[in-house]
């Protein structure tokens, strides 16, 4: 073979494997293009099953506090039912103690020899009380003892309302 006829084999030789080289470049090309467009759909499908599982539990936790403030709603609306219908009562209880439809009195202790003290013992002939001896309280006392007892009603209803607020959170 001579020189010439020897650089156009090796010629040749090397466009064909510059051929071979570039066929097989084209092919992994493809090949690797239709692999990042699996991943890339595979990712794709990974991620709307994310944002799916996020949306429903962002619903679910929606509905639990949509449910959470109705049950406050209810139990706020009761004990401000409670405590309305505790100021009526009490209202009235003063109005009646005003217009001396009712009195206070308290029990006295029989045995008890406090020096100085005008209350008789034995309950009147007159009285529909037969039980022990009693006293009656002055009206304006009387209202004071009603308000203090209306502000303790008052104290328990809002502990109760506290105490089922604590309760439907703690649920």
């Amino acid at each position: 073979m001579s020189p010439a006829g020897l650089k156009l084999a090796l010629a040749g030789v090397l466009a064909l494997l510059l051929l071979t080289a570039s066929g097989v470049w084209k092919v992994q090309d493809w090949r690797y293009d239709m692999e990042l467009a699996d991943q890339v759909r595979l990712h794709s499908d990974d991620l709307t099953a994310i944002n799916n599982a996020a949306t429903a539990q962002v619903t679910v936790e929606q509905d639990k506090r949509l449910a959470l403030e109705q049950r406050l709603s209810t139990s706020e609306q009761t004990h401000y039912r409670a405590l309305i219908d505790a100021q009526r009562d009490q209202g009235r209880l003063r109005d009646r103690l005003a217009t001396a439809d009712v009195r206070l009195s308290v029990l006295l202790d029989a045995d008890d020899t406090a020096p100085g003290c005008s209350v008789p013992t034995t309950s009147s002939t007159g009285g529909v009380d037969h039980g022990a001896a009693r006293a009656r309280l002055d009206p304006a006392h009387a209202q004071r003892i009603i308000a203090i007892t209306d502000a303790g009603d008052r104290g328990l209803i809002a502990l109760q309302a506290c105490q089922a607020y604590i309760r439907a959170l703690a649920r």
